[in-house]
């Protein structure tokens, strides 16, 4: 078993005991990302959809730092203050995502860290190369 961890900073760093992200052979494990901005470690807005987009930014940039793309996700787990965004994660996830899509879990929780309204981890299966 080989194990890498994965770091960069085009993504928020670790605010707690945790890497971005641990590949072990083609299998890349991301941690939980919020809406914070690399440069600042600040929430990009109150706004939803604004904090969504930023989520999914960090994802992207964990997975290019792991030597992937978005689109090599297989499993997502979606956490949500409010299930009433689904809708809109929906409609934001498909601006990053090419069919056919990871399988995925949304779910509804009473608290994220820094009180934002999403967090998203997720699992990634690098292409084989060799």
């Amino acid at each position: 078993m080989m194990k890498t961890i994965i770091n960069t900073d085009q993504a928020p760093s670790a605010i707690g005991t945790y890497s971005q992200a641990v590949k072990v052979n083609n299998t890349v494990y991301l941690s939980g990302q919020i809406p914070l901005v690399p440069e600042t470690m600040e929430i990009v807005s109150e706004d939803f959809a604004e904090q969504t987009q930023q989520v999914f930014k960090n994802i992207v940039a964990v997975c290019e730092a792991a030597g992937g793309n978005i689109n090599d996700m297989v499993k997502v787990n979606i956490f949500l203050q409010d299930l009433a965004n689904f809708a809109t994660v929906n409609e934001i996830m498909s601006q990053y995502f090419q069919q056919p899509y990871p399988a995925r879990a949304a779910v509804q929780v009473a608290r994220l860290p820094k009180d934002v309204a999403i967090e998203i981890d997720g699992i990634m299966e690098l292409p084989n190369f060799s």
